[in-house]
């Protein structure tokens, strides 16, 4: 069944992109070039509606089939951060307010039984109490859910991102034989590449809100529910949509430690400032593209080996993420002494 899931679903957010293309779609909503802004013209935004409308029409007979209380529970938080997000781009819900739904829906999520007993690491599990995980749990969806809204900034980045880590869960799902673990996960990014057909550089539509938010949460509860079941460790979910998290908490903490406003619009993220540099979206995309494959290629590989080469894998993007952002400034300077 999973391959017909994600045929599905690919068709369905392929023709639903297509439709919220055209001008006279009754659900167009145009994004309209700002400060923090990589286009130069107005462009759609509601292509998330159509990543919505393919993953749900997949969730359903799912949760149908199975049933599992944790896909729906899943569907039910998914669908709750999609309306709140597609509000935000039709009429632009508050920071505050927002926040507040995010938060209620990670814990509603965790409350479901999502929540991991504890941390696995390369040849060890470290359990730790309620207290102490419900928190972290909690803040780590949230932060999943903003952080790929926040790198949902240029053509291609965030559907990429959501077709290759997708894809790799649905691989690590049928590797330990969980079936809906695997069906949701390929759903996700096959409704992902059917979005990306047109929004692959030069984009004729952006995901906006409705979809940046949705597959971040998406991916915050396939990496809590795949740490519970043992189904994806920890350390390797991580590594896989390592991209996007690494880029958004180094921006963030480098902005909080220079004082700025972190909720202000900026172009500080590093595959912003590529852009900037005259790579233009197309090669940039690419370049992350081919780091997403590294990374998650790494990963999968390394849950069928030793701890030690596990913790090596680690070792070595431990150490490549930051000679990639010096990488970066380096090319900066370069640029300015010319």
């Amino acid at each position: 069944m999973t391959p017909v899931y994600a045929l599905l679903a690919f068709v369905i957010a392929l023709l639903g992109t297509r439709y919220l293309c055209h001008p006279g779609a009754r659900l167009r909503i145009l994004d309209y070039p700002n400060e923090r802004s990589l286009h130069t013209r107005p462009t759609p935004r509601t292509g998330g509606l159509a990543i919505l409308a393919a993953i749900g029409g997949m969730t359903i007979p799912l949760a149908l089939a199975g049933p599992t209380i944790t896909v729906g529970i899943i569907a039910g938080g998914g669908l709750s951060i999609a309306l709140l997000s597609f509000l935000d781009d039709r009429f632009s819900v508050s920071p505050g307010r927002r926040m507040l739904a995010h938060f209620a829906v990670a814990i509603l999520l965790l409350a479901g039984g999502l929540g991991p007993p504890g941390l696995s690491l390369p040849g060890m599990h470290l359990s730790w109490p309620v207290a102490i995980g419900a928190p972290l749990a909690v803040l780590f969806v949230v932060w999943m859910i903003n952080l790929y809204n926040f790198m949902d900034g240029m053509d291609g980045l965030a559907g990429g991102m959501a077709v290759i880590g997708f894809s790799s869960f649905a691989l690590l799902g049928m590797m330990v034989g969980n079936a809906p673990f695997a069906a949701l996960s390929l759903a996700a990014a096959a409704a992902a590449g059917g979005f990306l057909v047109f929004n692959f550089p030069p984009a004729r539509i952006f995901m906006g809100d409705t979809g940046s938010s949705l597959l971040g949460f998406l991916a915050a509860a396939l990496v809590v529910w795949g740490e519970r079941d043992g189904i994806v460790p920890l350390w390797a979910a991580l590594l896989i949509f390592s991209p996007f998290i690494v880029d958004a908490s180094a921006t963030l903490l480098q902005r909080a430690w220079r004082g700025e406003t972190l909720w202000q619009a900026h172009k500080r993220h590093y595959y912003q400032r590529l852009v900037q540099l005259g790579w233009g979206h197309k090669k940039t995309v690419l370049y992350e593209y081919a780091l997403m494959l590294a990374c998650a290629g790494s990963a999968l590989w390394a849950t069928r080996q030793t701890p030690s080469v596990q913790w090596f894998i680690l070792a070595f993007w431990a150490v490549c993420y930051p000679m990639l952002m010096v990488g970066v400034t380096r090319l900066e300077r370069a640029g300015q002494s010319k």
